[in-house]
C-alpha cells in the first residue's frame, strides 16, 4: 500500500531529506509545503533544521590528552580562567566560550560610515575533558568525553608538540604522531560500535524495504573505512566518501578535523617541523601555536602584542588562526552591512542564497524578500563608503532570490511584508 508524507507549513530554513540524506526540498519560501511518496523517501524521511545542519549555532570540541595545553589555549582564546592545572582530567565539565572572528575588514568600515559599534561575527568553542586510551570502552573520563564530543559539529585536535619536564606526559613521552594515533582510534573505536549496534536494526529495514539499499551501503563503506583505521573526515577530504549519507548515525569521525599543535616558544618560526607535522594529518588542516605564548599574548594591549608577535617572526596569532580556519571548516562565510548605527559581520553557511542570508537578520526580511542592494567590500572602501559615487560608478547590484552570496558582500535588503 503506497502512502505520502505531507508536511504543511514549512518553516523557512527547514529543508526535508530522505534516508541518505539527499535533499527533496529545500524551501527558501516561508509557510510551503511539501508531500513526499514512500517510494521516493524510503522510511526516513526527515526534516532537518538548516540552522543546526548549515550554520548558526554551531560549535568546536577541543580534544586531546591529558595535559596537552587545551585549557590554557582554550584560556587566551575566551580571555577566560578555566582551571588548567598539570594533572590528568584537570577539566571535567566542559567549558563554553564565544570567540569573536579576526576581521580586518570591520574597523575599515566603521571609520568609513562613522560608527564606533562593531560587531564581529563569533566561533564557539567547547573545552571537553583530556582523553585516555580505553575511552571507548569507559576508562578515565572516556563516556562523558564521547557524549560531549558527539554534540559538537567539528572536532579540535590539540597534540603536544613541546618538551617540558615539569608537565607530566599521560604516555611519559612526548611523540605527536602516537597523540594522534591514540585519540582517533578510540573516536574510530567508538564509531565502529556504533554501528555494530545500528546494524541489526538496519539489516531488518532493509529486508522489509524501510531503508534504500543505497543507505545500507553507505553504512558498509564506513565500517569499512574505519576498520581501516581511517577516519571518516579524512576519507571524505580525499574522495573517496561521502560522509553526509551517514550523517544520521552521528559518527564522530565524519565530523571535520582541525589539528592544533602546541609547540616550543623557537619553534613557532620553523617551517621545516611545520610543513612535517602539518604532512601527518594532511588534508585536514593544521595550526601551529604556543598555548602559554598566546596566554601571555592576551595580557597586553595591542601595540605590546604586535611587538611580541614580531618579535617571534609572526604576522598575527595563532589563535586568530585557529578562529578563521574553524569558521572555515564549520562551512561558514559572512556577509557585512554598514551603517551609522553599527559594522557587523553575520555569519551564513557557504552556499546560501539573498532571502536566506535575509532571515538571518530577521525572520521578515525572507519572508517578504524583494531584491538586495549589494556592493563588494573593496568597492565600497575604493568610493569611501558614499553611495552616491558607488552608485555613480555603477558599483551597486541589485540581486534576486538566487544570487548566492559571496564572503565579504556588503548588502542593504528590500523587503516587504503584507499585514
Amino acid at each position: 500500500m503506497s502512502f505520502a508524507i505531507c508536511i504543511d507549513d514549512v518553516p523557512a530554513g527547514f529543508c526535508v531529506m530522505n534516508a541518505v540524506y539527499t535533499l527533496l526540498s529545500d524551501t527558501p519560501k516561508w509557510g510551503c509545503s511539501y508531500c513526499a511518496s514512500r517510494a521516493f523517501r524510503g522510511s526516513r524521511a526527515l526534516v532537518a533544521w538548516l540552522f543546526r545542519l548549515k550554520g548558526m549555532s554551531l560549535t568546536i570540541g577541543i580534544v586531546g590528552l591529558p595535559n596537552v595545553g587545551k585549557s590554557t589555549m582554550f584560556n587566551a582564546l575566551t580571555r577566560n580562567n578555566v582551571l588548567a592545572e598539570n594533572y590528568p582530567f584537570a577539566t571535567i565539565e566542559p567549558n563554553t566560550g564565544i570567540v569573536p572572528l579576526p576581521d580586518d575588514r570591520l574597523p575599515v568600515l566603521a571609520k568609513l560610515v562613522h560608527t564606533e559599534k562593531v560587531v564581529p561575527a563569533t566561533v564557539t568553542f567547547v573545552d571537553i575533558a583530556g582523553i585516555v586510551k580505553g575511552a571507548s570502552e569507559g576508562e578515565g573520563l572516556g563516556n562523558k568525553f564521547l557524549a560531549n564530543i558527539r554534540e559538537a559539529d567539528a572536532i579540535c585536535e590539540v597534540v603536544r608538540a613541546f618538551e617540558d619536564d615539569d608537565i607530566v606526559h599521560v604516555n611519559g613521552k612526548v611523540d605527536p604522531a602516537d597523540d594522534i594515533d591514540t585519540i582517533n582510534t578510540e573516536l574510530i573505536l567508538a564509531d565502529l560500535q556504533t554501528i555494530e549496534n545500528a546494524l541489526p536494526k538496519l539489516e531488518k529495514d532493509l529486508r522489509g524495504k524501510k531503508i534504500e539499499p543505497a543507505y545500507m551501503d553507505a553504512v558498509k563503506q564506513a565500517k569499512t573505512i574505519l576498520e581501516a583505521g581511517e577516519t571518516l573526515d579524512k576519507a571524505a577530504r580525499e574522495g573517496r566518501f561521502d560522509k553526509d549519507s551517514v550523517y544520521d548515525l552521528h559518527l564522530m569521525t565524519a565530523k571535520p578535523f582541525i589539528y592544533v599543535f602546541n609547540v616550543d616558544d623557537n619553534e613557532l618560526a620553523n617551517k621545516e617541523l611545520q610543513t612535517k607535522l602539518a604532512a601527518s594529518v594532511a588534508p585536514a588542516p593544521a595550526v601551529f601555536l604556543n598555548a602559554q605564548f598566546e596566554a601571555d599574548l592576551t595580557e597586553l594591549d595591542e601595540a605590546d602584542a604586535r611587538e611580541m608577535l614580531a618579535d617571534a617572526g609572526l604576522n598575527e596569532s595563532g589563535l586568530d588562526q585557529l578562529a578563521r580556519v574553524g569558521f572555515d571548516i564549520l562551512g561558514l562565510q559572512t556577509f557585512l552591512t554598514a551603517g551609522v548605527k553599527e559594522v557587523r559581520a553575520w555569519q551564513i553557511h557557504k552556499g546560501w542564497t539573498a532571502p536566506q542570508a535575509a532571515g538571518v537578520i530577521h525572520t521578515d526580511f525572507e519572508k517578504g524578500f524583494i531584491k538586495a542592494d549589494i556592493v563588494s567590500y573593496d568597492d565600497f572602501v575604493a568610493a569611501d563608503g558614499s553611495m552616491a559615487k558607488i552608485k555613480e560608478e555603477g558599483k551597486l547590484r541589485q540581486e534576486g532570490r538566487d544570487y548566492v552570496m559571496a564572503d565579504g558582500d556588503i548588502v542593504e535588503f528590500k523587503f516587504n511584508v503584507s499585514k
